[in-house]
């Protein structure tokens, strides 16, 4: 498992904090990027850091927030380790079905030994989840394309195309845009695009989390970079409608 990922934890209780936190040093392609007790803390930290994983405990005591809270917002790979999962399952099953990620847990009391295994495996569930990227697509010329999810920066409506067309365009990082045909931005978990990647921006653009690099207040645009017609990455921005711009503001923080 040749991955890295950096992990956010967060546990209220500091001995259980520093317990975690000894396990998951001993584990090689993990690195903690942000450690925290509470969620005004956590959401702080969230500014300049990006992880990958979520490691939390469900009930954080007196907190506005619970660790399932948290993690329904983060829309990331999470895993849970906490005294009542049982009390949580149907959150838990309904959280990787919606948000469309790896989510498992480990009940406590636990030891090291079972929490190394249980968070092994859960990392091999994250990987083989990460190396499935790949969506299926028809353009113009060709039909049944293989493409990553990460080469896609934005899918937008084909406006050329008439109010009519259900066709869309689609912008790359590493290649010119094509033309979708029939493609529906309400079906787009059907055809292999989880919700953890794209956000909506606006009713006609999808893009992908990964590249947007800031958001613009005064032009109310989302700034990412694209492949463009001659070969080269340029800078790009695209509208953000009213209702989706406070999201986009708690996205990048």
């Amino acid at each position: 498992m040749s991955n890295s990922y950096s992990l956010a934890l967060l546990e209220d209780n500091p001995k259980q904090l520093e317990k975690l936190e000894s396990y998951l040093l001993k584990i090689s392609n993990v690195e903690i990027v942000l450690k925290s007790r509470s969620s005004e803390d956590f959401f702080e930290q969230l500014k300049t850091v990006k992880p990958d994983i979520l490691v939390a405990d469900l009930d954080l005591g007196n907190d506005s927030m619970t660790g399932m809270e948290i993690a329904q917002e983060l829309k990331i790979p999470v895993f849970f380790a906490s005294i009542n999962t049982a009390d949580y399952i149907e959150d838990i099953e309904d959280l990787k079905r919606e948000a469309d990620i790896c989510v498992d847990h480990i009940t406590k009391p636990f030891t090291g030994e079972q929490f190394f295994k249980s968070f092994s495996r859960f990392l091999k569930e994250v990987c083989l989840f990460s190396e499935l990227q790949y969506v299926y697509l028809d353009f113009n010329k060709t039909r049944g394309n293989r493409i990553a999810l990460d080469d896609i920066v934005y899918l937008c409506a084909d406006k050329q195309a008439g109010s009519e067309s259900n066709n869309k365009q689609i912008h790359f990082i590493n290649r010119s845009h094509e033309n979708l045909i029939d493609f529906s931005f309400s079906r787009m978990q059907e055809k292999g695009f989880p919700k953890s990647h794209f956000i909506t921006i606006h009713k006609s653009f999808r893009v992908n989390r990964k590249y947007i690099k800031c958001y613009h207040k005064k032009t109310e645009t989302v700034e990412v970079f694209l492949y463009d017609d001659q070969g080269k990455i340029k800078s790009h921005h695209l509208p953000v409608s009213e209702n989706y711009q406070s999201e986009i503001r708690r996205f990048l923080g």
